[in-house]
């Protein structure tokens, strides 16, 4: 029984954190910690690092407090807490960085009509290079608008 919490465990804190990287991005990045997340809209830099990566360790130090409860505290839920975000950042990595941005040149054939709608939400959401009105949304969970077959 307790296997079936940890994966009911591990889902929810997995789709918990699409909810928070859209709140993040909007309220946050957008919001207070712009100075943060600017150049990652404006590619005014010659670095392959964007300030915008310290937001990546921020969501790691919590996934490794949450394995650290799990392995010293004897907090049982901390592994798939702590799973769930860790492979949700591996996922944002995989979709955002890799496949959408091309910090590594790989995926760039991949036109399947899910393909297209994640990379035409992102190219919208890129084109208001300001603070203010670029639309937000999760990495998986986009608006069907983008999506055409």
């Amino acid at each position: 029984m307790q296997t079936l919490y940890w994966i009911l465990i591990f889902l929810g804190t997995f789709g918990i954190m699409e909810f928070n990287a859209w709140f993040t991005h909007k309220y946050i990045m957008h919001g207070f910690l712009w100075n943060l997340h600017r150049d990652h809209h404006r590619k005014d830099h010659g670095s392959w690092f964007e300030r915008n990566d310290v937001f990546f360790i921020f969501y790691a130090v919590v996934s490794m407090t949450c394995f650290y409860l799990w392995s010293y505290e004897g907090v049982w839920y901390g592994l798939p807490v702590g799973l769930g975000i860790m492979s949700y950042g591996a996922a944002y990595f995989l979709v955002h960085d890799i496949f959408i941005h091309q910090r590594f040149k790989i995926f760039r054939n991949a036109n399947n009509w899910y393909a297209k709608g994640v990379r035409r939400a992102h190219k919208m959401h890129h084109k208001h290079i300001g603070k203010e009105e670029g639309e937000c949304f999760g990495m998986l969970i986009v608006p069907f608008k983008y999506f055409k077959r």
